[in-house]
């Protein structure tokens, strides 16, 4: 009895005097904050883009989630339990945002399945898998059909594109309808091909350009920051990823910035406020699996991904580079946890306290 008392008394001074600290974040309700977190951008992406978005959105939500219950229920596991984390739904829900807003069906299908099963489920499933599986069901099908993802529709009001939810509908389930003579490129790619006309010219001969980063996208990337800093208040990850990748994109975009001529690859602004900067920096490299784990890993890992960023869209083969530089860095991020490991508590500096040697 003794010893059972003993024991009972050494385990409650444990509770009480143990550097832990419980928090009230589960999954499920991590997850959940994100999701809601993207919904101005997703209604700034709706609004300029159309309604092909948010029905990219969705269908890319149930494909995610039935993919989840099918794999679950091969491994013989609670299909209820692993959908309720809405870790399936986040995957699909960023890859509906990030797909061109009129993709086909069948390209948010291999998307999703392939960002599901082998990105995610290959490795053990939540918790397990080394790659970000939404960037990494868009690389693969970036590089498979790079037609269908380089070419986006233009801002509402241009070249005949209507909000039109009938047309949206048709396009993305075909029924016999197609928008390829109202698509057009994205305004960073339009500025990577250039190779006569100066800034300003540019800007006065492509009507996608309005404002600093484009007509629509400079909206829907201050959507994303509004999101992503409200995020970081309510403590769902720390700053430093966003901040490391932001600010290697604004350093890197003003070394290389060679003012308004032809061979000008944009300003920092421009680079800040276009494409897929800020769902990058906010929604995709915080993912807390495949990502660097110490703070000061993090800023790391997001300052690694912004000067990728910036070389792919300046000297690389695609427009965009945020999946390509998630998913390099992804690789790296073990290296970078061995070398950032943050001290143990409690413990000294290896050298302190010990004596000089003469």
């Amino acid at each position: 009895m003794a010893l059972i008392n003993s024991r009972s008394s050494i385990s409650q001074r444990g509770r009480e005097t143990s550097p832990h600290a419980l928090g009230q974040n589960s999954t499920q309700r991590v997850m959940s904050l994100v999701i809601m977190a993207t919904i101005p951008g997703l209604m700034a992406q709706t609004v300029f883009f159309g309604w092909g978005t948010l029905i990219n959105v969705i269908w890319c939500s149930l494909v995610a989630m039935g993919c989840e219950a099918a794999v679950v229920s091969l491994r013989k596991r609670s299909v209820s339990f692993y959908l309720s984390d809405c870790s399936a739904l986040l995957t699909g829900v960023l890859l509906g945002l990030a797909l061109p807003p009129f993709a086909p069906w069948w390209l948010s299908l291999v998307a999703v399945s392939f960002g599901m099963v082998i990105g995610k489920h290959l490795y053990g499933g939540l918790g397990q898998n080394p790659f970000n599986p939404a960037m990494l069901g868009y690389v693969v099908v970036l590089i498979s059909f790079p037609q269908e993802m380089t070419t986006w529709l233009p801002p509402l009001g241009l070249e005949g594109h209507n909000n039109s939810l009938t047309d949206a509908l048709f396009t993305i389930f075909p029924l016999g309808q197609s928008v390829d003579a109202i698509s057009m490129a994205t305004p960073l790619d339009v500025l990577r091909e250039n190779k006569s006309l100066t800034i300003n010219e540019l800007w006065e001969a492509n009507p996608v350009f309005d404002g600093m980063a484009g007509r629509g996208w400079m909206w829907v990337n201050l959507a994303y920051l509004v999101s992503g800093v409200f995020l970081i208040w309510r403590k769902v990850f720390t700053w430093h990823g966003p901040v490391g990748m932001l600010a290697a994109i604004a350093i890197m975009a003003t070394l290389f910035w060679s003012g308004n001529g032809s061979d000008s690859h944009g300003s920092p602004l421009f680079h800040l406020l276009s494409g897929a900067t800020m769902l990058g920096a906010f929604f995709i490299i915080t993912d807390p699996v495949s990502g660097a784990t110490s703070n000061r890993g993090r800023l790391i890992f997001g300052a690694g991904v912004g000067v990728m960023v910036y070389v792919i869209r300046a000297w690389g083969g695609y427009p965009d580079g945020v999946a390509f530089a998630t998913l390099l860095m992804n690789m790296a991020a073990p290296t970078i946890d061995y070398y950032t490991q943050p001290r143990t508590y409690g413990h000294h500096k290896a050298n302190k306290g010990l004596p000089k040697k003469d």
